[in-house]
């Protein structure tokens, strides 16, 4: 062992590329791009280091083109899924005894082979597989993952380990921070590739092992990190790659003994499933497993009448239909007074009708196709809802000849409590609700009630002492709250993700929040010389 004392230095958010028009970084983008379209990628399983290829496969499909057919990928059964358990603890006791600064340097190296040679590789999947645009995929699949690896490793080294506690003359008092006993289930979302990086690696570099279950419509980049940690040298057995069906997971991974901890993104139902698993096995497990979880949102925007309305435009523009809606953090309902609706109705009906929407390997395209039939089907669904009881004002559309197209869409509900304002839609429609701007308190109670959720949410007012007011009225209705900017755009280090009511358990992933949920302290006290008489002074 070195008898070095590491502290890392501070890492800056990693720089967002602008991948204008003719480029260098354009031009290799888009050489990849086509190298990668032109291949039908197998991807296996990777249990314990070793590539497995079950036989039982299914098709990964662009979502903005039916016919083009990006990789084939092989299941896990239940079978496979004993057998990764088994891989984790064989890998469990040399990687948990492995020192913090080694660890670090694993995901540090990750971090600058995304940040170089990897970079066009993870960005061209996610473009293909997740049908986002060339802007999405940077700050999503490049930029944020990168920052999760580097400022993880920072706030484990210079934060968790180092905060230590008070010793008194005569003793040492230290806390190990161990590793969980058993293995973290990781299952992740199809719509951030970095939340598909960060899940299994936040437990990992705190010395955990992780089972990594990724969602079947993010697989092809999803498979690209997995190789990407391989040649940044994490050993084999720390994180256990397996696509697989969720119902093979209940008694192979949640039956298991050795189950210690979920960190989860995904549906609010599917973790409510889980934390009941969870509950109904706890007999079987060595140690009550750590349950973290960011689940679903109906993230708002609130507008007083003072909003800069230019600003609030472009807010729930991008805040709405980037990504085609499919952030949990996205605009899905809005209140606006009355007092300046006519204004900002027509502006946004109007900038509406100017997105374009595509191919997102066309670099004009602001929007691309949503993830998957089930997602097209859902959505439309409500649109057809609110077209029956609300007002369209602006989209409505869609198509699935090509791909999965759904129109941006604007639905202006007066019903407050109208279904599209009240559930989650994910997808690229935005809910307007227009407030009698003489009864602000009443708007904001309104807000606060409207939805079960509580991720993310912005409010937009000039006058910053009614701002204060706003945002005390809806302390609770999120966890990610901006003012006077949209509800998207959460940066690590800077705005730890995350929301509390049925959005999960706010542990606040790109914080220190969530490394510590994946320790178990042990307080250690050491005596230097230990008293040898059992009377006190006070016996005489």
């Amino acid at each position: 062992m070195l008898n070095t004392v590491f502290r890392l230095d501070e890492p800056q958010n990693e720089p967002v590329g602008s991948y204008a028009p003719g480029s260098a970084e354009t031009e290799s983008l888009k050489a990849c791009i086509q190298s990668m379209a032109g291949e039908t990628l197998d991807i296996p399983c990777i249990i314990g280091g070793q590539e497995v290829r079950t036989g039982e496969t299914y098709d990964i499909r662009a979502p903005h083109d039916h016919s083009l057919h990006l990789a084939n990928v092989h299941a896990a059964s239940a079978e496979i899924l004993g057998d990764a358990v088994k891989a984790s603890q064989e890998a469990w006791k040399e990687w948990s005894e492995t020192a913090p600064h080694v660890r670090a340097s694993v995901f540090n190296k990750a971090a600058d082979l995304l940040a170089g040679p990897w970079r066009d590789r993870v960005n061209a999947s996610t473009m293909l597989g997740q049908s986002k645009t060339c802007y999405q995929a940077e700050i999503d699949a490049a930029c944020e993952l990168i920052d999760f690896w580097r400022f993880n490793a920072w706030l484990a080294m210079n934060r968790v380990y180092t905060e230590q506690p008070a010793s008194n003359e005569g003793m040492w008092n230290y806390v190990d921070h161990r590793p969980l006993e058993g293995f973290v289930c990781a299952i992740t979302p199809f719509n951030f590739t970095s939340i598909g990086g960060n899940l299994p690696t936040a437990p990992a570099l705190m010395g955990n092992v992780a089972l990594w279950k990724p969602a079947r419509t993010a697989m092809l980049s999803n498979y690209y990190v997995m190789k990407l940690l391989e040649e940044a040298g994490l050993p084999p057995g720390v994180i256990n790659f397996v696509p697989c069906r969720p119902a093979e997971m209940t008694e192979s991974v949640f039956g298991s003994e050795h189950f210690s901890g979920l960190h989860f993104t995904g549906s609010t139902a599917v973790f409510q499933l889980l934390w009941r698993q969870t509950a109904e096995n706890l007999p079987k497990y060595r140690t009550y497993p750590r349950l973290v979880g960011e689940t679903g949102g109906k993230d708002f925007i609130f507008a007083h009448e003072s909003a800069d309305k230019d600003a609030l435009v472009v807010a729930a523009l991008r805040g709405a239909y980037e990504f085609q809606g499919q952030k949990c953090s996205a605009a899905s309902r809005m209140y606006v007074p009355d007092s300046i609706w006519p204004e900002v109705r027509d502006k946004l009906v109007a900038e509406i009708g100017k997105i374009k929407m595509g191919d997102p390997t066309d670099w004009s395209n602001f929007m691309a196709a949503v993830i998957d039939e089930n997602a097209y089907n859902d959505i439309t669904g409500y649109v057809h809802k609110a077209k029956a009881g609300a007002k369209i004002l602006a989209g409505g559309g869609y198509s699935k000849d090509v791909g999965w197209f759904v129109e941006p869409t604007l639905v202006e509900c007066e019903d407050p409590r109208f279904i599209t304002m009240e559930e989650e839609i994910f997808g690229p429609v935005l809910s307007v609700h227009v407030y009698d701007a003489n009864k602000l308190d009443d708007a904001l109670h309104l807000c606060d009630t409207t939805s079960p959720y509580a991720l993310t949410g912005a409010i937009f007012a000039r006058d910053r002492v009614l701002a204060e007011r706003m945002a005390k009225s809806l302390r609770h209705a999120a966890g990610n709250f901006y003012i006077n900017d949209k509800p998207t755009g959460a940066v690590v280090n800077q705005q730890p993700f995350g929301g509390a009511r049925a959005s999960g358990t706010d542990d606040k992933a790109g914080g220190v929040q969530n490394l510590v949920r994946w320790v178990a302290p042990r307080t250690v006290k050491e005596t230097f010389v230990p008293p040898n008489d059992w009377r006190y002074p006070h016996m005489g």
